[in-house]
């Protein structure tokens, strides 16, 4: 008997560290039917698999905004976010979403590039940026990132949102259920080329996928990069369609040990053809592009690993 207490508690002990060590990681991505999620789910198996003692789960949101409001919250561990939205966060803009500049937001790493699709039913008669005016837009759900970018772009190519016959904030997924009943002329999702609900949209109805000129990009300036979505992304798409891009960013809070931020990053950009499993916009994240142009300081363990890689920013 007294062989067994001595076995059961060094089995204890054994594994003390194991539950001492166990970190949850909720990662923080966008709707079910963006690229975001399916990311997520995949960064979040990849760490549960990689990191020792990880316990990570994944949170649904209404992506940037709220992803970096709930980081500074300690509400998550790791988000995803567009560019010009952790900068709005950085300087802490209040028509943008934040009540205070936020300042336990750090950088994990860059990722993909959002691809600013504005994507319009043949029948609305819409075929540039400016036939928008009087008809029904969709502009991603109340201050997310896509709405910023929908402001941004509207805005230098001079339309308002009192321009549009009817405007509506909703996410990828409802825009698409509108469209499909003829109560939306179009939708502006801001996302990794095909994304989800744009196919779906694309396979059910004959579809337009509207250019945003090089002028209106050269207008609004950084993060904001010229890009081409490429013919037969979408089906019925024949042709190359320029528009905007800005790059998305992987974020964590600031009060993470380093080892632990250390760990993660190491887990995400050692394992990148898992995540591209996942979803074809991974396919474009490399290692080398990690630390470029980030508007907020990387955290010190993620720039540690990048170090070791002989990446800089």
């Amino acid at each position: 008997m007294k062989k067994l207490v001595m076995a059961t508690l060094a089995g204890a002990l054994a594994l003390a560290p194991v539950a001492a060590n166990a970190e949850f990681v909720n990662v923080l991505t966008g709707g079910t039917s963006g690229v975001y999620y399916p990311l997520g789910v995949a960064i979040s198996k990849v760490i549960g698999e990689k990191v020792p003692g990880a316990r990570p789960s994944v949170q649904a949101t209404k992506a940037s905004v709220e992803n970096l409001n709930l980081i500074q919250q300690g509400k998550g561990e790791v988000a995803f976010t567009l560019a010009d939205s952790l900068a709005d966060g950085a300087a802490g803009k209040e028509e943008a979403g934040f009540k205070a500049p936020l300042t336990k937001v750090r950088a994990l790493g860059g990722i993909y590039p959002n691809y600013i699709q504005i994507v319009a039913s043949k029948e609305s008669g819409i075929k540039s940026i400016a036939d928008l005016k009087g008809k029904r837009l969709s502009v991603g759900a109340p201050r997310s990132g896509t709405e910023l970018n929908a402001r941004a772009i509207l805005n230098a190519a001079g339309i308002k949102y009192e321009d549009l016959g009817k405007l509506e904030y909703l996410p990828f997924a409802e825009s698409v259920e509108l469209m499909k009943n003829r109560q939306l002329d179009a939708t502006l999702q801001s996302a990794g080329l095909g994304v989800a609900s744009i196919k779906d949209l694309a396979n059910s109805v004959p579809i337009v996928v509207v250019e945003v000129p090089g002028a209106v990009i050269d207008k609004i300036g950084a993060p904001y990069l010229k890009a081409t979505i490429p013919a037969k992304t979408y089906e019925g798409q024949d042709v190359d369609v320029a528009t905007a891009a800005v790059p998305n960013f992987l974020v964590t809070r600031a009060d993470l040990k380093d080892d632990e931020v250390y760990a993660i990053t190491k887990a995400i950009y050692e394992n990148l053809p898992e995540l591209a499993a996942a979803h074809a916009a991974a396919k474009t994240i490399k290692v080398e592009n990690a630390m470029k142009g980030s508007p907020v300081p990387f955290h010190p363990g993620a720039a540690k690993y990048f170090k070791e890689k002989g990446v800089t920013p």
